[in-house]
């Protein structure tokens, strides 16, 4: 009678442990990435105020899909959580690609007003293929990485440049430079073999991907300060136990808050850790500013000449503020 009882307290815990929720969520970046760090705290988060009954399971590094899968992974169900770069859904709609529009938005107040703009506007185009954003994080402004210091744009010309969208291969096309795509696990060896001779990122990528090992300067241009965003699919979300919903919620909105938070901090400290291993930090001359802002200024036309009417009026609403 006692082994029968606990047997069948055995199968009772089991099968309480079998009805948990637990979401799978692929992000794109490793584990040294303070985007991937948040999210982890947001499961985190989640688990402890379900009690464990609902759990996020992060795979990192583009491990469970590719980078340029995980939208289309959570709007087929595949997972019904994932994160990824905003901008990268500049093809479907210019709106999503705002935030990588060079010299639009440079500071961190700036680009919090922009995704004020941009959030109806992209939630309504991510309901349409049934997705709901949950929070959005900015990485720090983006830098130019090279070896040598760039006196003005004219030096770029000729160089293979890492583009990571289609901002950026439109911007080093401008420039006169070679874009390759490269996503950010592989700039190392990109550079190792000449596939790549310059870029622009945030200095966390910098950072995490040790890029003291084949550029000498960092010039701290602050092009542009893009978005991660974490979306849900919405049949999975309403489908959610409202407790569960609540919890979800919630630990999204201290996410954004933290990560922004996160984001701040992770600027002036990625730049150290560059400079410490031997990197030149440098401002850009004037002379190249002057030639990056004439770039940015005809992409954003270039940009009203194609953008669609929900583009265009998150532009009027950012302009407007």
């Amino acid at each position: 009678m006692l082994k029968f009882a606990a047997t069948f307290a055995l199968g009772i815990g089991l099968s309480g442990a079998a009805l948990a929720e637990v979401w799978d969520m692929p992000t794109p970046y490793g584990d040294s990435t303070f985007h991937t760090a948040n999210i982890r705290q947001f499961a985190a988060d989640v688990a402890q105020a379900t009690g464990g009954e609902f759990e996020i399971e992060v795979h990192s590094a583009g491990s469970l899909f590719p980078h340029g899968e995980i939208k289309n992974a959570v709007r087929s169900r595949q997972v019904n959580i994932g994160e990824f770069f905003l901008s990268t859904l500049s093809n479907e709609d210019l709106a999503f690609g705002m935030d990588s529009q060079p010299f639009l938005a440079t500071s961190y107040d700036e680009a919090a007003r922009l995704w004020d703009a941009q959030k109806p506007v992209i939630e309504e185009l991510l309901a349409e293929q049934g997705l709901m954003p949950l929070f959005t994080v900015a990485w720090p402004a983006q830098g130019l990485y090279t070896n040598g210091e760039i006196p003005n744009v004219d030096a770029l010309a000729g160089l293979r440049f890492r583009a990571y969208n289609a901002a950026l291969e439109e911007f080093a096309t401008l420039a006169k430079a070679a874009p390759v795509q490269v996503e950010a696990p592989d700039i190392p060896q990109a550079f190792a073999t000449g596939q790549v001779q310059a870029m622009i990122t945030s200095p966390s990528t910098g950072a995490n991907s040790t890029a003291w090992d084949f550029v000498t300067h960092y010039t701290a241009i602050d092009a542009w300060v893009p978005k991660n965003i974490v979306v849900v699919n919405k049949r999975a979300f309403d489908g959610l136990d409202p407790k569960f919903q609540a919890a979800l919620l919630a630990a999204a909105e201290t996410a954004q808050t933290r990560g922004w938070e996160m984001s701040k901090a992770e600027t002036a400290e990625k730049i150290k850790v560059m400079a410490d291993n031997g990197m030149v930090i440098v401002d850009p001359s004037p002379e190249l500013v002057e030639g990056l802002q004439a770039i940015g200024a005809q992409m954003l036309e270039n940009w009203k000449a194609n953008a669609s009417d929900k583009a265009l009026s998150v532009l009027e609403a950012y302009q407007a503020q």
